[in-house]
């Protein structure tokens, strides 16, 4: 055998072995890690009853269209079983989650619905640990199982095989994500024929109205959707050039926060008798004005002035240097800058150092920094001591801390205006209502929350274009607290009493 023919064998035996080298590096790429889950025995003591659960906690593979893995998506289940554990068809299942977009879910799991929960100091500053985690006598799992969901880039959530992050950071890519995950979780755990509900928090309500009619069209329908602070319209959280509308309806927030603080004279003892001459004064007077736009008098745009300066606890000159119209953020800074404070995003009750008092917006969000480290600190505590999930295991509170998290915010059921400037979920929601007329839509809102404010989502109902039965199906609820109102303690009495009444009354 002569060299030439010593090299091309030595040749060929080095590309077939390049060749496998390169097939096991492709199939290590596409290789799908398992879903991991710890299954733990839990109990809960609600009104003196002992409650015993079987938790799960960890990942749950989920699949596309084409039965491929794209997620392995983090959650924590806990069902009551009549016995070894085995939940039952006929009880109710709760699918709940936060917002953000890009927030994981403990917020909702250890402020108000599983069955331990994190004491804060509402509406101080919880001083450092050890907090305080006790039993959720406020619970939802004595009528209920609950299924707290992370999203993906969340919590233990990562996308698997050929799936980026950025198949699932988006409006769409969300309600499509989150409806393979409920209907196969369904499939898996044997609860496809239970009452089940979506439970939703800030954003979460956002996905609630998509998601509901995302289901809706797979053949799942809802018993009822629970909307907690919701967002439907995002025209009414932000503030784009010459819209009017986020001025007015963030308003009557404004007015309770006033009321709150006790800035306003003469001051009515009960804070739902001063919305209710708020919600007229806004809608006889305050939009008027705004609508006339430069074509306002100047001694009618002293007149709305003063009346905006009477309710707020403000100065009229402010107002009238600002056009009569008022930024959530400017808001912060104002309005408690003659005491060195700002007031919170999320819950106006809360307040905080100002250490700007030139600033024109708001440093911080004094509510989020009072209670996130007590949350923050003692879920990751319960979660790898109590779930016993591994602690090999990253819990991502949010997606904004992974690299490249950027959101698409274009949603499909906004193209018929060929725009995609002002996107609304409530399209959605309204034909998913009209679609069944057996579902059901409770929305908690707090009344000191700057964030998604309550008369907002008024507006947003009121223009849904629903027939008046459907219409009635959509219960409002409202709570003297902010955007997380079960950390003061009267509400979180209220939220528990509210969704149970709710879960029951559209389970049979």
């Amino acid at each position: 055998m002569n060299n030439k023919t010593l090299n091309m064998k030595a040749t060929h035996l080095l590309l077939a072995l390049f060749a496998i080298t390169a097939l096991r590096a492709q199939q290590a790429n596409d290789t799908v890690p398992k879903a991991e889950v710890s299954t733990t025995m839990q109990s809960v003591s609600i009104r003196g009853n002992v409650i015993y659960l079987t938790a799960k906690a960890g990942t749950f593979e989920v699949r596309d269209e084409n039965n491929k893995a794209i997620a392995l998506m983090g959650f924590t289940y806990y069902s009551r079983g009549e016995k070894k554990g085995v939940a039952t068809q006929k009880r109710p299942i709760v699918f709940a989650f936060n917002g953000g977009p890009g927030s994981s879910s403990f917020w909702l799991h250890m402020g108000a619905l599983g069955p331990k929960r994190i004491v804060v100091n509402d509406p101080e500053t919880t001083p450092g640990a050890p907090y305080k985690i006790m039993n959720n006598n406020f619970s939802i799992l004595d009528v209920a199982d609950l299924v707290m969901i992370d999203p993906v880039g969340t919590g233990l959530s990562i996308p698997v095989g050929k799936a980026k992050f950025k198949d699932f950071w988006g409006v769409d890519q969300d309600i499509r994500s989150l409806s393979f995950f409920i209907t196969q979780f369904l499939i898996a755990e044997d609860r496809m024929n239970s009452p089940k509900f979506l439970l939703g928090e800030s954003y979460g309500t956002f996905r609630n109205a998509g998601l509901m009619n995302k289901l809706l069209d797979q053949g799942i329908a809802m018993n009822g959707v629970i909307m907690v602070s919701a967002v439907f319209d995002l025209r009414t959280l932000l503030f784009p050039p010459n819209d009017d509308l986020p001025y007015i309806v963030h308003f009557p927030t404004y007015a309770a926060t006033a009321w709150y603080h006790n800035k306003v004279k003469n001051k009515p003892e009960d804070v739902y008798t001063y919305l209710n001459e708020i919600r007229t004064f806004t809608e006889e007077v305050y939009t008027p004005a705004l609508f006339k736009g430069d074509r306002l008098s100047t001694d009618k745009k002293k007149e709305v002035a003063d009346q905006l300066a009477n309710f707020t606890g403000t100065d009229t000159e402010y107002w009238m240097k600002a056009n009569l119209r008022v930024s959530a953020s400017e808001f912060f800074a104002e309005f408690l800058r003659d005491e060195a404070q700002i007031v919170g995003r999320l819950d106006s009750r809360f307040t905080g150092i100002n250490q700007d008092l030139l600033s024109q917006e708001g440093s911080h969000d004094p509510q989020s920094t009072a209670i996130s480290p007590a949350y923050i600190t003692g879920f990751l505590d319960y979660f790898h001591g109590d779930l016993k999930v591994s602690k090999d295991q990253m819990y991502m509170i949010t997606a904004g801390r992974r690299e490249g998290f950027k959101w698409d915010w274009k949603h499909e059921g906004n193209d018929n205006w060929g725009t995609q400037s002002a996107i609304n979920t409530g399209i959605d929601l309204a034909q998913a209502l009209s679609r069944d007329p057996n579902m059901k839509v409770l929305i908690l809102n707090g009344i000191y929350d700057i964030a998604t404010v309550f008369y907002g989502v008024e507006h947003s109902i009121d223009h849904l274009g629903l027939t008046e039965a459907v219409r009635n199906n959509i219960i409002m609820k409202y709570y003297e607290a902010g955007h997380m109102m079960y950390t003061h303690q009267p509400s979180l009495e209220k939220f528990k009493a509210d969704i149970s009444e709710f879960i029951k009354a559209t389970s049979n």
